[in-house]
């Protein structure tokens, strides 16, 4: 009997240099995006990625199910070669061109833990940390490190029913890292009982 499949869209937002083409690339288990650690923006387009196929991953009625992962990387903000005009032109076109008909799960609002910062998209957004292994490096462990967290980033965590998620380059495979990510994505998407947030 084969494998049920199960599709997740996902969009990857935040400033620039934040480490959303190196997420995206975790969550694919590639290399689709290009991603470096440069002195201005790198992407400049949206770009689309898809996971292999992930049989098992999990269970649902008893079944086995397969999941795909689709990643939307956009371009940062603010950027340094094009206007905010433009950079919100680009998401809205590719969101509808990409997500029109399937919808949404989860827009992962990527934020580097070592540099904080300080209506209908909070059901659907999850702030992803990335360069978490600085936290370990400082001392701190994941629950102290939020303790210490501005009034901002606390606001905006209780607006999204606190979901997030620490991204760490240290230790984990890649492979290791894709998984626990992925686990915790469903777990936000399946408290929303798998609805996706509409963008026609």
């Amino acid at each position: 009997m084969a494998d049920a499949k199960r599709l997740i869209n996902l969009a990857l937002f935040g400033m620039t240099q934040s480490g959303k083409s190196s997420a995206g690339n975790i969550l694919l288990g590639s290399t689709d995006f290009h991603s470096s650690f440069a002195p201005r923006s790198v992407t400049k387009d949206c770009r689309l990625g898809h996971s292999c196929h992930l049989h098992g991953f999990m269970r649902q009625g008893g079944k086995e199910i397969t999941l795909q992962v689709q990643v939307l990387d956009a371009p940062g903000y603010p950027h340094s070669r094009l206007s905010k005009r433009h950079v919100k032109w680009e998401v809205k076109e590719a969101l509808a061109r990409h997500f029109g008909q399937e919808g949404l799960h989860l827009a992962l609002l990527v934020q580097r833990a070592d540099e904080l910062l300080g209506h209908a998209w909070k059901n659907y957004t999850a702030i992803l940390f990335t360069h978490a292994e600085k936290i370990e490096e400082a001392g701190f462990n994941e629950d102290e490190y939020l303790l210490e967290a501005s009034d901002t980033l606390l606001i905006l965590l209780n607006s999204i029913q606190r979901r997030y998620i620490f991204q760490c380059k240290k230790g984990n495979s890649l492979n290791e890292q894709r998984i626990k990510i992925l686990e915790t994505i469903v777990e936000f998407i399946k408290e929303n009982c798998y609805q996706v947030l509409t963008l026609k």
